[in-house]
Order: C-alpha cells, then structure tokens, then sequence
C-alpha cells in the first residue's frame, strides 16, 4: 500500500463501503463511509487526511461493480471471502416495507394505469403490489385503467387488455375493484377540452412543432395564443370536422412563456391522430385524441383518485396537471414518487421491443422464458407471493436502485420450497458398469421426498442385478472424480476401475464427495433440461427418476444438486424449465 496505512485498511473500507452501499440504495457515500471507517477502526483516526483519496476510490469502485453485477451480487462476492457482512443497528431496525401514505386517508381512491400495447412485465408489477397493498391497507379502491389514447407511437394490443387483467388477478389475488378503459370514454374527453378552451385555459396551436420548440426556448409563445376563446372553439371544430391535417393543430394547456422549465409551457393536450383505433369498437370514431397528461389529468379528477404513485421521471406531469387543476379549481392527489429499479439479471427489454420480438418471430410468444414479462415469469415457476414481498420489501424510495434477481429468487424459494418435491435429474448421463459383493447388493433404495417432511413419504430406486453386477448412470463431468472415492448419495462407496466402478461399502464414509446416479431400468425417464443464457434457450439431455406421467405438467420440483425446474409436456416429451438454484 502505498500510504502507511495497516494491511486491513483497505479491506475494512471496502467492506464498509458495501454496507452503506446496501443501506442506501446501491449508491454509496465518501462522507459517510468516512464516518463508519473513523467509528469502526480507532487505529485509522491518524491517518484521516491521507485515508480520504483511497475511500473515493473504492467507492467510485464499489459504485461501478453495482452497476455491472447488483448490489445483491456485490455484498455475496464480499460475504464468500470475508464471512457475513456486519450490520449496523440503524439497518437491522430499519422499517421494511411500505411508510404511511401522506394527507387523508379517509376514502383511499388508487389506481395503476398501464398502456396495454402488451402484457405486464416485472417492473409494471411494481405499480401493481404496491397500489393495491396499500388500498386494502386502508380499506380503499384499486383501479386498473387502461391509458390507450395513443393510437400512433404505442397503440394498444387488442389482447393486451385481457392479459393484463389476467396478470392483475394472478398477482393480487383479486380483480381490481374497478376496470375503465380510457378509449371507451373519447366523448368526455372531446368535452372536456371544449370546456377549458372555453374558459381560457388551453387554445388551438397552429404552430409547427420544431418552430414552437425553438420559440419555447427562446422564451416566447405563439401570438396566436391570445385570440379569444371564439376563435379557438372555430380552429377546434375544424380539427374534429377533418378540415385541419394531422399535425397541422394541436390544443394546448396555457401556462406561462417565464416559467423555468420549458417543458410546462403551454404543453399539449390534443392532437389529430388519423390512424384508427385498435380496439374494432372504437375504430374511427375520432380523429381527435387527448395526449397521456389531459387524459389521465381529467381520469384522474372525475374517478376521484386521491393518491398517485408514479415515477420520479414523471415529476413534470404532475407540475403539468396541477396547473390545469389549479386553472379549474380542482385539488390534485398526493403525489409519491419512487426512483428507478435496475434488476440486474433480467433483461432490459420495452414493451415495444418485446412486441417486436413476438412479431418477428424473435421469441416464441409473450410467455418465453428469455422475456420479462408476468406471462413468462409464471410460466418458469415464479411464484406471486414471491414478487409482492419482492416489490414490498423494497418500499417507497426515491432513489434508483440497483438489485440482482437472486433477490426475486431467494423470495421465491422461500414460497416453493417447502412443497416442491426433490428428484434425482442427470445431466449429460454416462452409463457405468458397477460390481459389487453379495453383501452389497441392494434391491431398494430409499430417499426422502422432501427432507423436511419426512411424513410425505419416500421415493425408491430400484437396482436390478445381474451375476456380473448392475448398471448405473452418473454426470459426464462426475466420470472423471471416480479416480477417488466418491459416495453414490443415499446408498454407498464406490471408485473406479477398468471395467465401470466398484463398491466398497455401504456404511457411509465421511468426508467422500456426493455424486448423483440413477439406475438401470424402466422407472426412469429421458427427458430435456432447458435453461436459458442471455438470448439463447439451451437445452440439455438428461435422465430423470420415475416415469414421465409422474410429473404433473407445470409441477416446480427440486432437482438435487441443481436447482428448482417447472415441468411441461410437449411434442418433444418431458422438458424440465430451470428456475433457479
């Protein structure tokens, strides 16, 4: 090291900067980290002005390697080398889950309002949990709208809407208490915007849009702005009747040309959209349609939503809309707002693209285990409960946050494990020779269904034997290790020789490796073991315990050794989906 500083010192401060890092939402602070460094190591305090420039940078390192791997990644790396981190006491008392929700909350009114242009992914069904937990928290409403107004640049799936009901109802429990469909309602909007171009609050731009967005950077705003209200119900008449083109008009909400951000001056509210609407019960039935901050604005107002919770990236919709409510006498919700959360280990797919993907035959459907989507994480064996006290336990912040799907994983196992059954699965399987005295020759072997349960009975292998011996099958990466000793679990000790293998004995030898065998005979199974690898679906040879029929298709089963898998029956025969370990 190139300061005199213990050999320790940097270790310490790099252990400490990963315990703020996990206290504070994956970004780790110098300051503080300096703080817990002076408290934690007396012997460092003399070496404060020389210690500073090596803290920033392992914090810039420690951020980097958050960013690459998760923060979940991250603290298993350091607990390997170094044993469980420590745990200030500030963290461990620290309150999970979800804080109070602000003002009154006498008649809870939330909503969550996805564009159905497809099914829900993991990150929609944040919105999802944490809406509806906190409605019946407090014995409120939870609506599901559907904000498909946009008919050009992210139109709606038609199927979307019942799949996205679907993935409501599977991850709560229960259909929301209210389902709306913005697109059903396109008169009241049409009103609507008569109303305030009536009252002054918003007019009919005929500016072209590039020209508007150099005028609102310069500080000012069309002239055409202050003709009076008569004028802009003739331009607005003209947009619905088809005398205006598509992009020749647009309404927009009159705020202020001196306003700091340009983003809220005189924004847009409506505009021409030609292409017809999706759902065949709309079609053409107007050309005129309202922009996401007019429509979900006035939703939100007549359904009497009382609280939104929303995206810290949405801060200037709210700053929008509450300016037209002001305009019109109306109280805005309260208003949370939560940061981004990056889940390392899952792909960083849009709606769009995967609907590409789908189209272009990428992807086989909605529901490919390469996809983030609901449809495809129930699919693999991810349980509901798992994702609610995923998105739960991760509360209310504004922060961004960078966390691994080994953290999903962990829930999940928490909810599966104790009803998955175990199976004996080999991998790449090897066909060995075993001889064996008499003494040895076993006809049964018992294992445990489930080692914590061992009311649920027993599974059998069974060994058919010959005057030569029997055969058995191991892992093509575990022939090799038969050069030692090595224990076929749950029976005995055994280790190569020219013709296959031997035993040794049966009573168990302690401190032989395991290594997972089948055996010879009809109640065992070939089948394919899938996983998927970034962008690739790979599939595996393999020979699992039982017949085919003793797998219930969608059944999650604990492979030994490997991990949890879902079962499906297909064209090909049994496939065993991997889960996780």
């Amino acid at each position: 090291m190139a300061m005199d500083l213990p050999e320790d010192a940097e270790d310490s401060i790099r252990t400490m900067t990963i315990m703020n890092a996990i206290e504070y939402g994956g970004t780790p602070d110098s300051k503080s980290v300096m703080g817990r460094i002076m408290s934690a190591r007396p012997d460092l305090r003399s070496h404060a002005k020389k210690i500073m420039p090596l803290i920033d940078r392992i914090v810039s390192e420690v951020e980097q390697d958050i960013k690459v791997k998760g923060i979940d990644a991250v603290r298993e790396e350091i607990e390997a080398s170094e044993g469980t981190l420590p745990e200030r006491q500030t963290q461990k008392d620290r309150k999970r889950g979800l804080p109070d929700l602000p003002g009154n909350t006498d008649n809870i009114v939330l909503r969550f309002a996805p564009n159905p242009n497809g099914p829900l992914s993991l990150g929609h069904a944040r919105g999802v949990v944490i809406n509806a937990a906190y409605a019946k928290q407090y014995d409120g409403e939870f609506i599901l709208r559907f904000d498909d107004t946009d008919t050009k640049v992210k139109p709606a799936l038609p199927e979307a809407y019942e799949w996205i009901l679907e993935d409501v109802e599977w991850l709560i429990g229960h259909r929301p208490d209210r389902v709306i469909i913005a697109s059903d309602r396109i008169q009241r909007y049409l009103e609507f915007t008569q109303e305030i171009i009536e009252k002054g609050l918003a007019y009919v731009d005929h500016t072209p849009a590039q020209d508007f967005r150099e005028m609102r950077a310069a500080g000012s705003l069309p002239a055409d702005r202050d003709l009076p209200p008569s004028e802009h119900l003739e331009r607005w008449e003209m947009m619905n009747d088809g005398t205006t083109p598509e992009g020749g008009a647009v309404v927009r909400v009159r705020t202020s040309p001196k306003l700091k951000n340009p983003a809220l001056r005189d924004w847009p509210a409506v505009r021409i959209q030609e292409q017809a609407h999706p759902r065949p019960e709309v079609g053409q039935a107007t050309r005129v349609w309202p922009l996401l901050d007019l429509q979900s604005a006035f939703d939100d107002h007549m359904e009497g939503v009382t609280h939104i919770i929303r995206g810290k990236d949405l801060m200037d919709s709210t700053r929008r809309q509450t300016m037209l409510y002001d305009g019109l006498g109306w109280t805005y919700p309260e208003t949370i707002y939560w940061g981004r959360v990056k889940i390392h280990g899952l792909g960083a797919f849009s709606t769009s693209q995967m609907r590409r993907s789908v189209e272009e035959g990428e992807v086989s459907d909605w529901d490919d285990p390469r996809l983030p989507t609901l449809r495809s994480l129930k699919r693999r064996g991810y349980a509901p409960e798992a994702m609610k006290n995923f998105w739960i336990d991760l509360g209310l912040t504004r922060k961004d946050i960078s966390v691994s799907m080994t953290t999903l994983d962990k829930f999940n196992t928490r909810k599966i494990d104790g009803e998955a059954r175990r199976a004996t699965l080999i991998r790449d399987p090897v066909h060995i020779y075993l001889d064996c005295e008499d003494e040895y020759r076993t006809k049964t072997i018992e294992l445990l269904i489930h080692p914590d349960h061992p009311e649920r009975g027993h599974r059998e292998l069974h060994l058919v034997w010959t005057d030569k011996g029997t055969g058995i099958h191991i892992e093509s990466r575990d022939v090799s290790s038969l050069e030692h000793e090595r224990r076929l679990r749950g029976w005995a000790d055994i280790v190569a020789t020219d013709r296959g293998a031997t035993v040794l004995r049966t009573s168990r030898e302690y401190g032989l490796s395991q290594i997972h065998w089948l055996p010879d005979g009809e109640a065992i199974t070939s089948c394919l073991l899938e996983q998927v690898d970034g962008n690739e679906i790979l599939q595996m040879s393999a020979l699992i315990e039982g017949t085919a029929g003793d797998y219930d298709h969608g059944e999650i089963v604990q492979l030994e050794r490997i991990g949890f898998a879902r079962c499906e029956h297909r064209e090909e025969g049994l496939v065993l989906m991997m889960l996780h370990g």
